[in-house]
């Protein structure tokens, strides 16, 4: 059985004109798997894998402190499926 990783998606907004920015911010982070800009309250949503939860939260830190991040809600899957 494979080690399961913690997950998080965290949803955000962006101070407007910086959302390229964060964007190449969050692509050099190793924990940040996937990152989309979407339409609807918020800017982007990202994608977190880390191999533990304090690991977790330091990269949920991290990106809280980003130059352009206004505001974040973090999700934190607790059951269901990923496919390959």
């Amino acid at each position: 059985m494979a080690q399961q990783t913690a997950k998080a998606f965290v949803l955000v907004n962006i101070e407007i004109g910086l959302e390229r920015d964060v964007i190449k911010s969050l692509e050099a982070m190793p924990e940040v798997k996937e990152a989309f800009r979407i339409y609807g309250v918020y800017d982007v949503i990202i994608k977190i894998e880390s191999e533990d939860i304090d690991s977790l939260n330091r990269a949920i830190s991290s990106i809280r402190k980003l130059r352009g991040i206004n505001n974040t809600m973090t999700l934190l899957p607790m059951e269901g499926f990923e496919k390959q």
